[in-house]
């Protein structure tokens, strides 16, 4: 797998790619998500929970401060997408909650004049969890790891890392 993957990675960095997102799978259900950005990295590892594609989906039409990891996790989200155009119709959301970063993609119309505005969840929607950055790509074996997720940890409370 790491010999195809490898491949993958070279070819996008040949074509000047930015970012490579590798969804994993286990008997057909997504259960994780890697986001690579090229040509360096890091590399971004997530668990996915509570995962409805697309097609389950019916009628398809946290305030405060941020700790470093979680401004470090919103970077490497954000870099996914171009800049927004001004006509755009696309919404694709982020939101962290007690470490859980739901995804939700939606568009929206005017219908009814222009103070009425529709929002159609079109998918898909999944949660993730952040268990691990690396400093270089899927491919680089000798990257180091910037920080990865400790379940096991001697503490006193529940720790948040990516917000409050």
């Amino acid at each position: 797998m790491l010999y195809v993957i490898s491949e993958i990675i070279e070819t996008c960095r040949a074509h000047d790619f930015t970012d490579v997102v590798l969804v994993h799978e286990n008997r057909g259900v997504p259960d994780g998500l890697f986001i690579i950005h090229l040509p360096f990295g890091p590399t971004a590892f997530f668990e996915l929970r509570n995962v409805v594609t697309r097609h389950d989906i019916k009628d398809k039409k946290a305030m405060g401060t941020m700790p470093q990891l979680g401004e470090r996790t919103a970077n490497i989200l954000k870099h996914l997408f171009p800049v927004p155009k001004p006509d755009t119709k696309r919404i694709i959301t982020f939101a962290n909650q007690s470490d859980y970063i739901s995804f939700r993609h939606h568009t929206y119309g005017k219908h009814g004049g222009p103070k009425s505005i529709v929002l159609e969840e079109i998918g898909p929607r999944f949660e993730m969890r952040l268990f691990k950055i690396k400093l270089g790509t899927l491919d680089q074996t000798e990257a180091q790891d910037e920080w990865v997720f400790k379940p096991y940890m001697n503490t006193a409370k529940k720790q948040k890392f990516i917000g409050i």
